[in-house]
Order: C-alpha cells, then sequence, then structure tokens
C-alpha cells in the first residue's frame, strides 16, 4: 500500500509560499525600522525611548487586531489594507527619514507588490482565505 505524502506546509505554489516568506520578513522589517526611526528622533533621551518603543508597539497592537491572519477582529480588506498601510507604509516613511531614501522607495515598492499578490491569492471569491489551487 502506498504511502500518502506529507502535507505540505503552507499549501498552493512554491510562490505562494515565498510570497508568504517575504510578507513575515517584512512585517519583522517593519518593526525594525520603526523602532530605529524613533530612537533616531526626538530631542532628549526620553522621547527617543518613548518613540522606539512605542512606535513598534502600537504598529504590533494594530497588526495584532486587525490585520494578522489570525487577528481578534477581522475586518473587510478595506480596513485590512489601511491597517496594512499604516504600518508597512510607516516603514518605508521612516527609513526614507532616516536618510535611506533609494531603499525606502525600493521597501515601498516591494511591500505594494507582496500586499498585492498576497491579498489576491488569499481570498476566494466567497470571502474565505485559503491557499490557491496548484497550477
Amino acid at each position: 500500500m502506498p504511502k500518502d505524502p506529507e502535507p505540505a506546509v503552507l499549501p498552493g505554489p512554491w510562490w505562494f509560499a515565498a510570497n508568504e516568506v517575504l510578507a513575515f520578513l517584512l512585517e519583522l522589517a517593519a518593526l525594525a525600522l520603526l523602532s530605529w526611526w524613533g530612537f533616531s528622533t526626538g530631542e532628549n533621551v526620553l522621547l527617543r525611548v518613548a518613540l522606539g518603543v512605542g512606535v513598534p508597539l502600537a504598529a504590533i497592537a494594530l497588526w495584532g487586531l486587525f490585520a494578522a491572519p489570525k487577528a481578534r477582529l477581522r475586518p473587510a480588506l478595506p480596513c485590512v489594507l489601511l491597517v496594512k498601510a499604516l504600518v508597512l507604509g510607516g516603514s518605508a516613511v521612516a527609513l526614507y527619514a532616516l536618510g535611506h531614501h533609494v531603499a525606502a522607495i525600493v521597501l515601498a515598492v516591494v511591500v505594494v507588490v507582496n500586499t498585492a499578490v498576497a491579498e489576491t491569492f488569499r481570498r476566494t471569491p466567497t470571502g474565505r482565505t485559503e491557499p490557491p489551487a496548484s497550477l
């Protein structure tokens, strides 16, 4: 009797899994960039620490409530995209404010493409989220 194949960690085509990994890495980078910006901004040490810790914590709270795959309050797509724009777009703006203009533009383009691909293929016409079938 043939043995059933092991289930894939992320079912679907390889590019879907790669895009999901990239999305996760962009989310981590966003937190690091927001923290870097916070610690680099401000007139005194107390403000820098407050921004360096507070801005990423606010981003984590927003993401966890509205944009995470298992978010407590999963609103309609426009609201999810707004939260993603605030967090991920905010990281590109933070990078730009830190003086890394070309890197910020590249980051913004990668974020837009990644989010568009992810949201397009995560959603089915019925509104359930599931990965696309293999091609």
